[in-house]
């Protein structure tokens, strides 16, 4: 049994992963990991569907040739050589990830802004945190998170600011629905009323962009209410000036109107608010993901620090990350905005950092954050960008520029787990990285807590860690002796060091006593939370060592414009994970969303002729995409919400990248992911269907829709358009087919049969109905087809089970609705003893209430 840590999100589960085989592993949650104490949400529970060889780089290649590995580090070390002597330091620069362990983003970071003197190596971790980076670093001095995940057990209100918890951090919302059941209340802000809203006390629909208004609205309300705490302020904050005086326009009225909530409701949150000393503010993207994403973040952290509502059990603002290692990220200076171990850009800094690394240079100044690097890129600025374990183009806002721009970049390099992505399309050199399961290293999550991940598996092909790729380059261009790395021992132990170096206190981010013990010692490492209780001491990283309380100014909120009436959000699914590369891989994460919808309130689907299930695009200045529609009554009237993971790998629609605006927060740099001008149009096919195959077809399907889903033994494609589907028989393989035709609904059904064994089926129709899926998937692992395959389904078969809502354990909605109906069950817990839905990672627990309470609708 081997002790690692979960591949996803910032949460920093723990896990107990025991190999079963070549390329098979039983993962289960670790009960002494103090992160989750045992607790998996459904993707991590299902990580052993994902350690396959699909689709993996296993060789490096230049172009669309194999190479050696000398070869491969020899061309980029020099062509990144040449750029630099030719153009300077600035033309190059490199795109990494959170997905990076902290040696790998360590060894990186070493190298740009140390050897090769520039600060451009920015991070995917832009996309989601770096405004509370900044926000941190504006009030206390320093990118701190000031809470744990003990602080939630401990606080009588938890408020969730731009956070759609059951679904993007179950675990943590599995300790906030135990928190609210010992009596705590829950007050949940999001536009959109999510599962996890629906679990709340309070919902607050606030208009898009709103937040900084209603935190602004709650520090008047507080300071009217005398809830502010004067001795904290006195004694630990800075406060310019003219701080309250500028709160003058943050009255309830016009809060509430700025904000489009209720006055009541407002009221009732600032009551609450107020009445309740232990209260933690929980944000994440909602907040982060904005133009004004920095101030947003400064006025929750204003409205925590006014009321002393830090550095206390139970009572603390908390960034919660979206990935496993952007903390680490933040700490090694990943970012283009920080040198190193938390230290700036300031000369003494810079003179600290580089006699450290008795580097030549030193880079003089942040660098390009990631919105304006691929600017650069497309300006011919940058001419050489290595990318590192992302996919910037889906991920990345208004990605067909993006795309344009890798396209003209005279050098790309692309490192990554995954043969054919989206960004490996562009690369000049592809080199093959170690996936989870094979990575050696740390990572740092959320609430600051230091883990091991190790390797479970041994190295694929000639894949390679990170570190060890970038230091051999690293080696190529001449510096062998500063990048002398054996093991990802030797990186921690440095970056150990230097988070000590010359820290006299002014730095909270040490690391005292952690690198001892040699290699046995790393080897052993046990997880550890570094900075103990931030700020307990009522000092902060700051010059006079007070917090600064940040005036922030609600900016005005465009009303819509005549050809982009609606307003656009983008985020996250329950089971899916960024591009899918690893998630799509698992048939079970799959089901809970098997294709990616626009989610649009029902007045404006009656009103645009939009019908659900039926298919629409999504349009903006930058580009448009196709979605189904998903017509709801969770959406604000005027807003539009899809998912960020469709890729043109696995679709021809869902590309939602293309579609926000490249603007970004002028502080963070952030881009500004959820509310981009859109509209939405209905489209009218003339036909649709689905495909199964054993194998992946050699080409995609050629129509309007084409949506791939991972299933048992295959995949599944789901179909659509206005053309020929006859075309649709050039994606089907060599073998016996077996065909029915019905001319007079426009339907065919074509099975193909090797050695007696299904191995891909099409099914279309114009007007006729088309079997559930469940019973032809199954056929794909049956030693011989059914007589019944082109019925869909054997005589007397099952029906099949309908949507998935619990994916840790597959049940679906017909199993659950049965159960409830047959044994009369009346709560969640009951369904779980019954059918054991909800009893594992719980964030399908919100989906088994609403399904109760329709069936009790019904029923009465």
């Amino acid at each position: 049994m081997i002790r690692t840590t979960c591949a996803y999100c910032g949460v920093g589960c723990g896990i107990r992963a025991t190999v079963t085989g070549e390329r098979a592993v039983r993962i289960e949650g670790d009960p002494d990991h103090p992160a989750n104490h045992g607790r998996l949400c459904s993707k991590g529970t299902h990580l052993g569907e994902t350690v396959g060889l699909e689709g993996r780089l296993l060789h490096p290649m230049i172009g669309n040739r194999r190479a050696s590995w000398d070869k491969a580090l020899g061309l980029v070390a020099a062509r990144f050589r040449r750029t630099i002597a030719d153009h300077g330091p600035g033309s190059v620069a490199f795109y990494v990830s959170g997905q990076l362990l902290t040696e790998d983003y360590y060894v990186a970071n070493k190298l740009m802004k140390g050897f090769i003197g520039t600060a451009n190596i920015d991070t995917n971790s832009r996309l989601c945190m770096s405004s509370a980076v900044a926000g941190h670093t504006r009030a206390f001095g320093e990118d701190v998170v000031p809470a744990h995940y003990d602080d939630i057990d401990a606080a009588d209100l938890i408020v969730l600011a731009g956070s759609n918890t059951a679904w993007c951090h179950p675990i943590v919302y599995q300790r906030i629905r135990a928190r609210c059941e010992a009596g705590a209340k829950l007050v949940v802000i999001d536009p959109r009323r999510t599962e996890t809203a629906e679990g709340a006390d309070l919902h607050l629909a606030i208009r898009p962009g709103s937040d900084v208004a209603l935190m602004n609205g709650a520090l008047a309300w507080c300071r009217d209410a005398g809830a502010l705490d004067p001795h904290f302020i006195a004694d630990h904050l800075a406060v310019p000036d003219d701080f309250w005086q500028r709160l003058a326009g943050a009255d309830l009225w016009s809060t509430a109107r700025t904000c489009d909530v209720p006055a009541d409701a407002l009221r009732r949150f600032y009551e609450m608010f107020a009445a309740t000393p232990r209260t933690v503010t929980l944000f994440s993207q909602g907040v982060n993901q904005s133009l004004a994403g920095t101030d947003q973040v400064n006025a929750i952290l204003n409205l925590h620090l006014a009321t002393g509502r830090v550095a206390k059990p139970g009572a603390a603002p908390f960034s919660i990350t979206g990935q496993p290692n952007a903390m680490g990220g933040r700490e090694v200076g990943g970012l283009a905005s920080t040198l190193a171990a938390h230290m700036d850009f300031a000369p003494e800094n810079r003179a600290i950092v580089q006699r450290f690394w008795g580097s030549p240079t030193i880079a003089a100044k942040p660098g390009l954050k990631a919105v304006d690097l691929f600017r650069a890129v497309g300006e011919g600025r940058i001419k050489a960008l290595w990318i590192m374990a992302t996919n910037p183009a889906v991920s990345m806002p208004d990605a067909g520029r993006v795309r344009d721009a890798l396209a003209a970049c005279p050098f790309v390099v692309v490192s990554d787990v995954m043969a054919d992505t989206d960004t490996g399309a562009f690369a000049h050199v592809r080199l093959p990285a170690a996936a989870w399961g094979e990575k050696d290293g740390t990572v740092t999550n959320s609430e600051r807590m230091v883990s091991r991940q190790r390797a479970i598996f041994p190295l694929p092909g000639e894949a390679r860690p990170d570190w060890w790729i970038v230091k051999e380059v690293a080696r190529a261009m001449g510096w062998k002796s500063a990048f002398a790395y054996d093991r990802p021992a030797d990186i921690w132990r440095e970056h150990v060091r230097l988070a000590n170096y010359r820290n006299d206190g002014r730095r909270l981010f040490a690391l005292p006593g952690q690198g001892g013990g040699g290699n046995a010692g790393y080897d052993a490492l046990a997880p550890f939370r570094w900075g103990g209780r931030p700020f307990v001491d009522g000092r902060f990283p700051t010059p006079d060592g007070r917090a600064r309380l940040v005036p922030v100014e609600q900016r005005p909120l465009a009303d819509p414009l005549p050809r982009w009436p609606m307003t656009l959000n983008t985020g996250r699914y329950r089971d899916h994970w960024h591009t899918m590369t690893r998630t799509g891989l698992a048939p079970k994460l799959a089901r809970h969303r098997a294709e990616p919808l626009v989610e649009l309130h029902r007045d404006d689907a009656a009103a645009l002729g939009i019908v659900d299930g039926a298919l629409a695009r999504v349009t903006t200045p930058q580009g448009e995409s196709v979605y189904r529609a998903n017509v709801v009554e969770t959406q604000r009237p005027g807003e539009l919400f899809v998912p960020i993971h469709w890729t043109d790998r696995v679709s021809s629609g869902g590309r939602t990248g293309l579609l926000p605006r490249p603007l970004a927060d002028p502080i963070s740099g952030q881009p500004g992911f959820k509310a981009t001008p859109a509209a939405i149009t209905p489209l009218t096919t003339r036909w649709r269907g689905f495909a199964l195959f054993s194998n992946q077809p050699a080409r995609l399907p050629d129509c309007l829709w084409a949506t791939r889903v991972t299933v048992p033994a295959g995949s599944l494609w789901e179909l659509a358009g206005d053309g020929d589907p006859g075309a649709l028989d050039a994606v089907l393989p060599p073998g016996e087919r077996v065909e029915a035709v019905d001319r007079a609904r426009g339907t065919r059904r074509i099975a193909v049969l090797a050695d007696g064994r299904l191995i891909a089926a099409l099914f279309v129709t114009e007007t006729g109905e088309l079997p559930a899926r469940d019973w032809l998937i199954a056929q794909l692992l049956a030693p011989s087809a059914d007589p019944g395959v082109l019925a869909g389904r054997a005589p007397g078969a099952t029906a099949d089970s309908g949507a998935i809502i619990c994916a840790c354990l597959d049940i679906g909605i017909r199993r659950i609705v049965s159960a409830i109906r047959d044994q009369q069950l009346t709560d969640v817990a009951a369904i779980g003893a019954a059918i054991g839905a909800g009893t594992n990672c719980g964030s399908c627990r919100p989906a088994l209430a609403r399904i109760l309470a329709t069936q009790a609708t019904e029923a009465a």
